[in-house]
């Protein structure tokens, strides 16, 4: 596969090209980092219109219609709070994210499927505590046998992660475009310049 496995991973719609909104939680929190919470312009203007979200910062482009003019809105914060999720969903994405898109036997990061480490042939669940992003190399060596039959070694033992845990870990991969005006919502522990 060409390119970087984790961003091809995550496909940006069409419409996020041109002047994305990044949307924040009403207390100045992205919903995610990864993939970052971002609404297609249009998206954010709908929202203004309908009281929904207030414009923190702007583009210095303009959209109108027949009767009103509005800069389009490049942060937004929801004016009623949404409240994270506990639970963390078992899916491909989450779990990549959780072994940081890097394979848990060798640490290669490129084409990366999962693996059970007890195989599903001796019994092995799918689970967070079964399952780990593996590298098509590393996933056809190993095969349907263990650990000590494969004579491989797991870099990080599985297990089910946290919201918050997923949620810190999603601001490691930073999108490929991040406006000016985002920086101040998104870093918040990030050394201050002196």
């Amino acid at each position: 596969m060409d390119g970087d496995f984790r961003t091809s991973f995550v496909r940006e719609p069409a419409a996020l090209r041109r002047h994305p909104s990044l949307v924040l939680n009403a207390d100045y929190r992205p919903l995610s980092y990864y993939p970052l919470s971002l609404w297609p312009w249009q998206e954010a203007v709908k929202a203004v219109w309908l009281d929904r979200v207030r414009i923190v910062a702007e583009y210095e482009e303009t959209v109108h219609s027949p009767s009103t003019e509005i800069r389009i809105p490049s942060v937004v914060v929801l004016k009623e709070f949404v409240k994270p999720r506990k639970r963390v969903a078992f899916t491909r994405f989450n779990l990549f994210l959780r072994d940081e898109f890097t394979c848990q036997y060798c640490g290669a990061t490129g084409d990366l499927t999962f693996d059970h480490v007890v195989p599903r042939a001796a019994g092995g669940v799918t689970s967070w505590e079964n399952v780990v992003a593996a590298c098509a190399k590393c996933n056809l060596r190993k095969g349907s046998k263990s650990l000590r039959q494969s004579g491989m070694r797991l870099r990080t033992p599985p297990r089910r992660p946290g919201a918050e845990e997923l949620r810190n870990l999603g601001r490691k991969f930073p999108p490929n475009h991040l406006h000016e005006s985002w920086m101040d919502f998104l870093y918040w522990d990030a050394e201050l310049e002196a």
